[in-house]
């Protein structure tokens, strides 16, 4: 066997899944809103009792790296890390893009997958993968505009994800595709990517990685209170 632990914690969905050589044994998730801190341990657990096994029989844990919410991202960060070093067990960072495409790997209708996740205003963090999740265009913060993407407009390119509203919305375009279910990035889409990593031995240093935001974290400036 060779099971590991995912967690996946982008995005206001909080999920955790446990794959064995990347199959699907076991998973679970909350919706509820900024949970991810009181939820987390809870669904790590849940998931442990499904598949009827202990945490001392994993052979490493996943973490989706990001981009994504930056108090999500450094939540699910934080509690891998004590896991690993607990465990004595390696850390695994899946890019948080590349989960969402992993959803649709090996479509036979679509060539081109654009996985875009909303960053506010007009602007999304996107990728471009192959229907075999080679990539074509490493994940960035983009400004969307009716250009976007405009390389593979006649490649019958699939966008999902939940910046492809946005993009829809704001520019539709009948060269594409847009996928708007289940929008968000899961632990149940990690199993593949994390055990190809496993195999490969790609390990992260768990007291030096940090979540890859993609662009600066800009907090809000707290409101002055007037007696």
């Amino acid at each position: 066997m060779s099971l590991i632990l995912s967690i996946e914690t982008s995005s206001q969905k909080c999920s955790v899944a446990l794959h064995d050589q990347g199959s699907l044994i076991a998973a679970s998730q909350s919706e509820e809103e900024s949970a991810h801190a009181k939820k987390l341990t809870l669904l790590i657990e849940e998931v442990v009792k499904k598949a009827a096994t202990k945490l001392s029989s994993l052979v490493g844990i996943a973490i989706s790296i990001g981009p994504g919410s930056y108090t999500g991202l450094r939540i699910g960060l934080a509690s891998a890390k004590g896991l690993c070093f607990g465990l004595d067990k390696p850390l695994i960072a899946v890019p948080t893009l590349k989960i969402l495409a992993a959803r649709h790997v090996d479509s036979t209708e679509h060539p081109i997958l654009i996985p875009v996740m909303d960053a506010r205003r007009m602007e999304v963090y996107a990728a471009v993968y192959t229907n075999d999740l080679q990539e074509l265009e490493p994940a960035n913060p983009l400004i969307l505009d009716e250009m976007s993407f405009a390389a593979y407009q006649e490649k019958n390119a699939l966008i999902f994800g939940h910046g492809a509203q946005k993009f829809m919305d704001s520019f539709p375009n009948p060269s594409f595709t847009f996928n708007l279910e289940n929008p968000s990035p899961e632990a149940i889409h990690m199993g593949q990517l994390a055990y190809e990593a496993y195999l490969n031995k790609k390990f992260e240093n768990i007291v030096t990685i940090e979540p890859d935001y993609l662009k600066e974290y800009m907090g809000q400036k707290p409101q002055k209170k007037y007696i």
